[in-house]
Parts: structure tokens; C-alpha cells; sequence
């Protein structure tokens, strides 16, 4: 994760939102006499709080070690090649 001051992100504001942006990427701003903050897209910290989502539900947790189980000995879903040209767009 990329440190700028505030005094940096501040002359560079647009710039510096913009990289965290498009490189979906968060920026660390420190401040001289207060705690840092953060600054990441809209689209990034929604999958963040879907992830915790996950993370946090010991029923969602369940089901995918499960599925990883289940995966591990050969038992799970295996797609037919046309399934697969499908799903990878090939």
C-alpha cells in the first residue's frame, strides 16, 4: 500500500483518487499530528465488506469447506467441455 502526507494528497487529490481507482489499490494518508486514513473506490471496499461477510458466517464457512472436501476427493461438479468452451468464453 502505497504512504502519502495529507499535505500530498491534498495538492494531488485527484491524481492520487484517481490511481486508487483504476488500480484498485488503497492509499495510506498520514497525518502529522492525528491516526492515517485510508482512501479506496467504492467497488473495492464493497468487496472487502462482502468478503468479511463471508468470513464471519460459520454456515457460509461450513458449506465451502464442504465443497472443498467434497472437491478433494473427486466427487465434486466436473463441467462437460462444452460447459467449460461456455464458462471461459472459448
Amino acid at each position: 500500500m502505497d504512504t502519502v502526507s495529507v499535505n500530498q494528497f491534498r495538492d494531488n487529490l485527484k491524481t492520487l483518487v484517481e490511481q486508487a481507482v483504476s488500480r484498485h489499490e488503497p492509499l495510506k494518508v498520514t497525518r502529522r499530528a492525528g491516526e492515517a486514513f485510508v482512501v479506496l473506490s467504492a467497488e473495492d471496499w464493497e468487496r472487502e465488506q462482502e468478503t468479511l461477510h463471508v468470513l464471519q458466517s460459520k454456515s457460509l464457512m461450513q458449506q465451502i469447506a464442504d465443497s472443498l472436501e467434497t472437491h478433494a476427493q473427486g466427487q465434486g461438479y466436473k463441467p462437460t467441455d462444452e460447459q467449460m468452451n461456455e464458462i471461459t468464453g472459448i
